[in-house]
């Protein structure tokens, strides 16, 4: 305990946290991971496949723009009825780094805050988690377009 009073408050905070946080299991969730995210993007092949082979005409960046959505629906189907997150949990980046993930960080404010209402809620809050995402992804897009353009 005497050891203790001579750390600053910072340090003895950081003791505080590190024997707080939850011990995660490395290799297991690397092995969730890969496997959830595996099985996400063999969905989407499925999808696409599926689409293809239903309609003939349709070209492949038709098929894969419509993979997408139907991907981003059906995690934002999972996030609202809260099944979504449990797969966040097993599975940690495996379910969050594909699209499906981000279909899920724009629905869950907007599902947390729908008590809100509809303007103060569900639309302000919707983009509180992906809005810087989408902002910074406009703007290097814009930059790397006018590059693109004098170069």
């Amino acid at each position: 305990m005497k050891k203790e009073k001579h750390l600053s408050r910072n340090e003895q905070y950081n003791i505080y946290v590190e024997a707080k946080i939850p011990k995660t299991k490395s290799f297991p969730s690397l092995i969730y991971s890969f496997l959830v995210g595996g099985v996400i993007c063999m969905i989407g092949q499925g999808i696409n496949d599926g689409l293809m082979a239903i309609f003939p005409t349709m070209g492949q960046e038709e098929a894969n723009s419509w993979m997408l959505i139907i991907l981003i629906f059906i995690a934002s189907l999972l996030t609202g009825l809260g099944w979504y997150d449990r797969i966040g949990v097993f599975a940690g980046a495996g379910s969050i780094v594909p699209i499906t993930g981000f279909s899920n960080s724009i629905t869950s404010p907007a599902v947390e805050f729908k008590k809100e209402g509809i303007i103060f809620g569900l639309c302000v809050k919707m983009f509180s988690v992906a809005g810087p995402v989408i902002v910074c992804g406009l703007v290097i897009s814009f930059i790397t377009g006018i590059i693109y353009l004098f170069f």
